[in-house]
């Protein structure tokens, strides 16, 4: 990107600055962040602001689509599947006509899933608000997915910390245990099945949970950088549409 390559140049201005104190390269200074149209310069803090601006355009919408109903259920993306140890559960569970149970138990992690992804705006612009001046122009001059990572890892911690009782409480909300319980149950009592070893659900749903709005706001981003239909605001335009 054009801006990226001036605040590159930037930094290189101001550590020569450092180093040798020549006046003389000062004077070049003010014109790095100018587009070169006659737009006039594109200051510091509005570059922070800009990202600061991306990122909650960017987490609204992930939580705003992958809230609601089928957020997560119908999107194939992020869907959340029955536990890989527990497959063969179904399959079986399938083969004898309880597909039915399986079923429930698969919409019912997603509608935990999505019960839950309604908390996490507060816990994304907790994030945003604490982020630095390195951090912002980390993002700016990163890949298509920067800001993304730069949640995934300062902030998984956190978040997940923040997360796991809401998905906890959301999945006794939806009688998720007891949906798990019946399948396991059915499973068990079927003739040479053997016995299915249990999954912790919240750690599971979690888990995914998480990595589902990552993935989202991943694909948010990316709409931001690339798309000039995505930059609905007159801050996103000016930063990112260089």
């Amino acid at each position: 990107m054009k801006l990226a390559r001036r605040i590159h140049a930037l930094l290189s201005v101001v550590s020569a600055l450092s180093i040798c104190g020549c006046a003389a390269l000062q004077e070049s200074v003010p014109d790095i962040f100018s587009d070169g149209s006659g737009g006039g310069a594109l200051d510091e803090p509005t570059v922070i602001a800009g990202i600061k601006e991306a990122l909650r355009v960017g987490t609204q919408s992930t939580v705003l689509s992958t809230s609601r109903l089928d957020g997560f259920l119908g999107n194939q993306l992020i869907r959340i599947v029955i536990p890989e140890e527990m497959r063969s559960m179904a399959s079986t569970l399938r083969q004898v006509g309880l597909g039915a149970q399986v079923d429930e138990l698969e919409v019912g992690m997603n509608r935990a899933a999505e019960l839950a992804a309604a908390e996490a705006r507060d816990i994304f612009w907790n994030a945003i608000t604490g982020m630095t001046v390195s951090d912002a122009f980390g993002i700016l001059n990163g890949g298509n997915t920067a800001a993304t990572e730069y949640f995934r890892g300062r902030t998984s911690a956190a978040l997940r910390e923040r997360f796991h009782p809401i998905v906890q409480k959301k999945i006794d909300e939806v009688g998720l245990s007891r949906i798990y319980g019946r399948v396991a149950d059915a499973y068990n009592n079927l003739p040479l099945a053997g016995t299915q070893r249990l999954v912790d659900l919240d750690e599971y749903v979690t888990d995914r949970a998480l990595a589902g709005l990552f993935t989202v706001l991943a694909s948010e981003e990316m709409k931001i950088r690339r798309d000039p239909a995505a930059r609905t605001t007159d801050l996103l335009r000016k930063v990112f549409g260089r």
